[in-house]
């Protein structure tokens, strides 16, 4: 069993025909998909509209799962309040977005991979800077615009001033829509504007209903979407709090039910920004990492289910023979200053053994550098080999542009939030493992990014090295055509831990599985 065998599936499928996709249905999935309604009063009044400053949590990140007609994983996007502070010489918070469709959708019916960031004015939500990374045929082209809000226009040039003051982009709307009084009864009139076309239609709180999801249960406010000659019977199901956090949105145009699903949900400490970032520079060639303080921690303390220095040993196993074919060790090695920043360096090692390197021999080694505050990675070096098959890889990725630069100056378009093969085995650590909870999370599989959904099914007393341990068993799958193909599972311990006590997967092998060689104690 290999590393990428352990973490990852590849994709293979054939599109014989692109099917007449209805360009209606491109129009409503972009307005939907892309979250493009502006809001604003029923009525015009001297005074502004309620605003709710609660919805704006700095660090609240909600990922989507979207599903269209018979495509369950149709595309999947993501809301994030990155931070508070000046921007553009203005008091202001950042909203960042972004949305992606994937498998036969991208590539036979509509291609989306966009990436949104707006500022928008702390006290009232209006937008003054917007910002947007668009990819399409293999180019990738980036727009900027500044807006006529009634705050602080006075100070932008003549050239820059819109000429539809008071307009909502496509992040803020979302948001100003949680912050207006969603009550039963309300309604108010929606502006939608989506690059040169204008939307209008009514939004109205039409009643409450309970929405089972992956993420849990919950009561909300049901919002029906009235758009001026269309009728995609829209539904917005808003929680009923005073965050509240789009759980779902439907809508049924003639060529099949599109769904926007929340799958995760996270809030991440709360950041401040006191210089403003008009742009954010291109990622540069490394400098060789020079480790602080090794074996040991630099910086704060981190509030986390693993600490500096845990190795994990595993031996693996094929089939029911009982002598092991192979071993893994995972370790989070050291914090420390790597590549010019903060970071944990974690490591994975894989290699058969005795009999098992004689049917394959695997010697796969893996480093991940990763953000200490969002386990996210920012350097992956890659040293794989597997039967006659050779590799070495290196990967710079921009979490914030959503790239990655490979060492050969090659570039792969990701989503916001990416992780490579090790971070993600750290990061699913720190989830919300309640059975029946489901989350998803970007992964690089090696060289293109895929969405892996991580499923807690149940609880379980699994027997290791002569112990028997509570366990939460999971399911990991992808948005493949064959999402279950490998029939990746994990077993992690049902503690604060959550240590991965066991690993199986279906390998060109057979069937194989990695346990833990000895369960550490450690007190957390």
């Amino acid at each position: 069993m290999s590393l990428r065998h352990v973490t990852t599936c590849h994709y293979h499928s054939q599109v014989r025909r692109r099917p007449n996709f209805s360009q209606k249905l491109v129009c409503i999935a972009a307005l939907i998909g892309s979250f493009v309604y502006a809001i604003k009063a029923q009525k015009v009044e001297a005074t502004p509209p309620p605003f709710n400053a609660a919805v704006y949590r700095v660090g609240e990140r909600l990922t989507y799962n979207i599903s269209f007609a018979q495509f369950v994983a149709a595309g999947h996007a993501e809301l994030f309040v990155a931070a508070r502070g000046t921007y553009f010489n203005r008091d202001g918070i950042d909203l960042r977005g972004h949305v992606e469709t994937t498998g036969v959708v991208n590539v036979a019916l509509l291609a989306i991979n966009n990436d949104y960031e707006t500022f928008v004015d702390s006290a009232s939500g209006l937008p003054y800077r917007s910002q947007q990374i668009v990819r399409a045929a293999g180019r990738t082209s980036e727009a900027a615009s500044d807006y006529n809000q009634p705050a602080g226009t006075d100070a932008l040039p003549s050239q820059l001033r819109s000429e539809f003051p008071g307009t909502y982009d496509l992040l803020s709307a979302i948001y100003r829509v949680r912050a207006m009084p969603l009550t039963e009864g309300a309604s108010f009139l929606i502006s939608a504007r989506h690059e040169a076309d204008n939307y209008e239609a009514e939004v109205k709180v039409t009643g409450r209903a309970l929405i089972k999801t992956n993420v849990g249960s919950f009561n909300t406010l049901v919002t029906r979407l009235n758009t001026k000659g269309h009728d995609y019977n829209i539904r917005i199901y808003f929680s009923d709090d005073e965050w509240h956090v789009p759980v779902l949105i439907t809508a049924k145009p003639s060529a099949g039910e599109i769904r926007i699903e929340l799958v995760a949900s996270q809030l991440e400490s709360a950041r401040t920004q006191s210089t403003p970032i008009p742009q954010r520079p291109v990622p540069a060639s490394p400098t060789p990492p020079a480790i602080a303080n090794e074996g040991g921690n630099s910086g704060p303390s981190l509030n986390l289910p693993f600490k500096v220095g845990e190795q994990l040993n595993y031996q693996v196993y094929l089939a029911s023979n009982p002598q092991p074919v192979g071993a893994i060790t995972f370790a989070v090695r050291a914090r420390g200053r790597y590549f010019n920043r903060d970071g944990l360096l974690f490591s994975a090692t894989a290699q058969t053994n005795g009999a098992g390197a004689r049917l394959f021999f695997v010697n796969d080694q893996i480093s991940s550098y990763v953000d200490p505050s969002t386990l996210l990675p920012f350097r992956t070096e890659l040293n794989l080999a597997e039967g006659k098959w050779r590799t070495t890889r290196g990967y710079n990725l921009d979490q914030d542009r959503g790239a990655v630069t490979t060492d050969k100056r090659e570039r792969i378009e990701i989503p916001v939030g990416t992780h490579d093969l090790i971070s993600l085995i750290y990061a699913i650590r720190t989830f919300d493992l309640s059975p029946l909870k489901r989350n998803a999370i970007s992964i690089l599989a090696i060289s293109q990014p895929r969405t892996l959904f991580v499923t807690s099914q149940r609880r379980e007393i699994i027997e290791l090295n002569g112990q028997k341990i509570p366990a939460l068993l999971l399911t990991l799958t992808t948005d493949d055509p064959q999402s279950d193909r490998m029939e990746l599972r994990m077993w992690v311990g049902d503690d604060a831990r959550h240590l991965p006590l066991r690993i199986s997967a279906v390998t060109p092998l057979g069937v194989a599985h990695a346990d833990l060689a000895v369960v550490p104690v450690v007190s957390h």
